[in-house]
C-alpha cells in the first residue's frame, strides 16, 4: 500500500507542477520576452523487490525554458542592424527633404538667383531688376544660413540623442549586472534555473541591442558577459561599466562617448556601431557633417567666383565692381590634450575654391614636423612651403601658417567650409552698384581695308592699374602687328590671345597694312550687359573640383548624393525589418507560448491528475479494507 500510495502522490505532485507551469504559460502569453516553460518529467529511482525492481513513482526533475540561444543571437544582430539602418534613414529624410524641394530646396534658390542677374543682364539699367538681384542675392544668402542652421539644429539634436543613449545603456548595463547576481545566487541555492529572471535577463539585452551592437559570453556561473565596440566590457558577471557622454577634444560643443572605468576615460566614438546609437553616430559622421561642409564649399564657390567676376565689371557709376559676398572663415580647434603654447591659423586662398574638398583635417606636430591629414579616413594630405608666415603650408585650397610653440603630439582640427555659410552677408546694398557692364570695349579704325573683326574684349586681371588705358593696335603688314606703347612687333596668328593690361580679345580674319584697332575705357556704357551675361552664365562654368564641375554641377551632386544615400538607407532599413521580422517568428516558434498547445496541456495534465488523485483513492480504500481485516 505505501508503495502504491507514495508513487501516486509523486505523480499527483507533479502534474500539479505541470498544470502550474501551463498556467503560468498561458496567463504570460502577451509577455514581451516571456520564454514558454516545460515541466520535465523524470522517473524515480526504482526500489529492489525480491522479485526484480519496482518503480516508485515520477519526479519533476525541472522546469527549462523553451529558448534557443542561436536564434537569440541572430534576433539580437537583426534588432541592431535594423535600428541602425532605421535611425540613419529617418535622420537621413529630413536632410534630403531639406535639401531638395523642389521649390525651397538648394538647387531652385541657386537657380532663382542666376534668373535675376540674366534679367538684369536683359534690362541692363532697369533699376527695378537690379533690386530684384539683390533681393534674390539676400534670399539665397538667408536660404543658405536657414539650411546651415537646421543642419545645426539636427547636429544639436544628435548631440542630444548620444547623451540620452548613453545613460540608457549605462541603466541597462546595471540592471544586467544585478539580475547576474540575483540569477547566479538563484542557481547556487537551488541548482536550478531561475527562468523568470533569465527571461528579464534576456529583455534587458534584447533591448540593449536596439542601441547598440553586443556580444555575449555565458559564465560557469550562469551570469553573462557583455561586450560592445570593439570588445569593450559592458557587463562582466556582477559588475557593470558607465557609458558617458563626454565634449569632443577638439570641439566642446560636440558630444561623444566614452567608457569610464574607475582610473580611465576612454573614447569609444568610433569604434560603435548597431542600433539606434550606431545609426545616429553614422548619420552625424556620413551624412550630416559632409552636408554641412559641402553646403560651406557651396557658399565658399559661390562668393568666389561671383566677386571675381563682379569685379570685373563696371556699374552705373563707372566704377569697378567690388566683392558681391562675404563669407565666413575656416575654423581652426586645438585639441584639448595639446601641452605646447603653439597655434596655427587657416584660411581659404582665393582664387583656389576648385580645389577645396568638403573633408575637415587634422594637423599633427610629429618628431619629424607638421603632418596634415583627412579627419574623416586619415589619409595623408600632401603640402607645399614651410608653414610659417609669408610662406604658409598650402594643401587642397587652403593656407595654413604655424605659430611656435607646439609640442609633439599637439594636433589642430581644421573645417576650412563648416562655418562659410553662418558668416555670409550680401556687401553690394545699392542697385547702381550692381557691375552689368565691362570696363572696356573694342573698336575698329574707321580706314581699316581689311576684313579682319576685333571680339568684344574681357577683363582677365581686374587689378591692373592701366586697365582702362586706350591703346591701338596697328597692322604694319597682314602678318605682323604693333601694340602702342611697346616697340614690339608680334607675328599674327588669326583668333589667338591678346592679352595687355589686365584684358584679352581676340583678333579674326584677314587684315590690311595700315588697319587698326583700339581698346579703350567703356566710359558712359551703361547699358552693357557683357559682365552680367557673364555672371549669369558663370553658375555653369567648371569652377569646383579642380576645374571639373560647375557650382550647378555641385549643387545637384550634392543634393543628389543625399538623396541616393537616404533611398539607400530606406532600402536597407527595409530589408533588414524584414530579417528582423523573420528571426523574431523563429524564436517564438521555439520559445512563444501556443495557445492551443497549452489548452492541449491543459487538459492532458488534468486528466493525468485525477488519475493520480484516483489512484490515491484506491489505495486509501485497500488500506481501510486491510485495516477492517485485522480488526476482525
Amino acid at each position: 500500500m505505501a508503495d502504491l500510495l507514495s508513487t501516486s502522490i509523486s505523480g499527483l505532485m507533479a502534474f500539479q507542477r505541470a498544470l502550474d507551469t501551463t498556467s503560468h504559460n498561458i496567463t504570460n502569453a502577451n509577455t514581451v520576452g516571456y520564454s514558454r516553460q516545460i515541466a520535465e518529467f523524470g522517473t524515480r529511482n526504482p526500489q529492489e523487490a525480491g522479485n526484480g525492481w519496482m518503480g516508485s513513482g515520477v519526479d519533476v526533475n525541472t522546469i527549462k525554458r523553451a529558448y534557443d540561444d542561436f536564434l537569440a543571437s541572430q534576433t539580437r544582430s537583426a534588432s541592431s542592424s535594423y535600428n541602425q539602418f532605421n535611425t540613419y534613414a529617418t535622420q537621413a529624410g529630413r536632410v534630403s527633404n531639406l535639401l531638395g524641394n523642389t521649390t525651397t530646396g538648394l538647387t531652385a534658390s541657386l537657380q532663382s538667383f542666376t534668373n535675376a542677374f540674366q534679367a538684369v543682364a536683359d534690362t541692363p539699367t532697369s533699376t527695378p531688376a537690379r533690386q530684384t538681384l539683390l533681393s534674390q542675392a539676400g534670399t539665397l544668402m538667408q536660404r543658405l544660413q536657414s539650411y546651415d542652421q537646421s543642419l545645426r539644429s539636427f547636429d544639436a539634436q544628435v548631440n542630444a540623442q548620444i547623451r540620452t543613449e548613453a545613460d540608457s545603456i549605462t541603466s541597462l548595463a546595471r540592471s544586467i549586472a544585478k539580475l547576474n547576481q540575483e540569477i547566479s545566487g538563484g542557481y547556487g541555492r537551488t541548482g536550478q534555473p531561475p527562468n523568470d529572471l533569465l527571461d528579464q535577463r534576456d529583455r534587458m539585452i534584447d533591448e540593449l541591442a536596439t542601441h547598440v551592437s553586443v556580444n555575449v559570453v555565458e559564465q560557469s556561473d550562469r551570469s553573462l558577459n557583455v561586450f560592445i565596440g570593439n570588445g569593450q566590457p559592458l557587463v562582466v558577471g556582477q559588475t557593470y561599466g558607465q557609458i558617458v557622454a563626454t565634449a569632443d577634444a577638439f570641439d566642446p560643443t560636440r558630444t561623444t562617448l566614452s567608457f569610464q572605468t574607475p582610473g580611465s576615460t576612454i573614447d569609444i566614438t568610433r569604434s560603435l556601431s548597431g542600433g539606434t546609437l550606431g545609426g545616429m553616430l553614422d548619420f552625424r559622421s556620413q551624412m550630416l557633417d559632409p552636408a554641412r561642409s559641402a553646403l560651406g564649399r557651396v557658399a565658399a564657390g559661390l562668393a568666389e567666383v561671383v566677386n571675381e567676376q563682379h569685379g570685373a565689371g563696371m556699374d552705373l557709376t563707372g566704377q569697378l565692381g567690388g566683392d558681391f559676398f562675404t563669407t565666413g572663415p575656416a575654423r581652426v580647434l586645438s585639441h584639448s590634450a595639446n601641452t605646447g603654447t603653439g597655434t596655427i591659423t587657416a584660411q581659404r586662398i582665393d582664387g583656389a575654391s576648385g580645389a577645396l574638398t568638403t573633408s575637415d583635417y587634422i594637423m599633427l606636430n610629429t618628431a619629424s614636423g607638421w603632418s596634415l591629414r583627412r579627419a574623416d579616413t586619415g589619409a595623408t594630405v600632401p603640402m607645399t612651403g614651410t608653414g610659417v608666415a609669408g610662406d604658409p603650408f598650402i594643401a587642397e585650397g587652403i593656407a595654413i601658417e604655424v605659430a611656435p610653440g607646439a609640442a609633439v603630439g599637439d594636433r589642430f582640427m581644421i573645417k576650412p567650409t563648416a562655418e562659410a555659410v553662418s558668416g555670409m552677408q550680401v556687401l553690394i546694398t545699392d542697385p547702381s552698384r550692381i557691375a552689368a557692364a565691362a570696363p572696356i570695349r573694342s573698336g575698329v579704325g574707321t580706314g581699316n581695308t581689311g576684313t579682319a573683326t576685333i571680339s568684344a574684349g574681357e577683363v582677365i586681371d581686374a587689378g591692373n592699374a592701366q586697365l582702362r588705358s586706350p591703346v591701338d593696335i596697328t597692322f604694319t603688314s597682314a602678318t605682323q602687328y604693333t601694340i602702342s606703347g611697346d616697340p614690339t612687333v608680334y607675328t599674327y596668328t588669326p583668333g589667338s590671345n591678346i592679352d595687355v593690361n589686365g584684358w584679352r580679345m581676340q583678333i579674326n580674319g584677314t587684315p590690311a597694312a595700315g588697319d587698326t584697332f583700339t581698346m579703350r575705357d567703356n566710359v558712359g556704357g551703361t547699358g552693357d550687359n557683357r559682365n552680367a551675361l557673364k555672371l549669369a552664365s558663370i553658375m555653369n562654368e567648371p569652377v569646383l573640383n579642380n576645374g571639373t564641375a560647375s557650382l550647378s554641377a555641385a549643387v545637384g551632386q550634392f543634393v543628389g548624393d543625399i538623396g541616393v544615400k537616404t533611398n539607400q538607407a530606406q532600402v536597407s532599413s527595409a530589408a533588414q525589418k524584414v530579417v528582423f521580422d523573420e528571426s523574431v517568428d523563429s524564436l517564438q516558434s521555439v520559445s512563444g507560448v501556443n495557445l492551443d498547445e497549452e489548452a492541449a496541456n491543459l487538459v492532458r495534465y488534468q486528466q493525468a491528475y485525477m488519475a493520480a488523485a484516483q489512484m490515491i483513492r484506491v489505495a486509501d480504500t485497500i488500506f481501510q479494507s486491510v485495516l477492517e481485516a485485522t480488526r476482525g
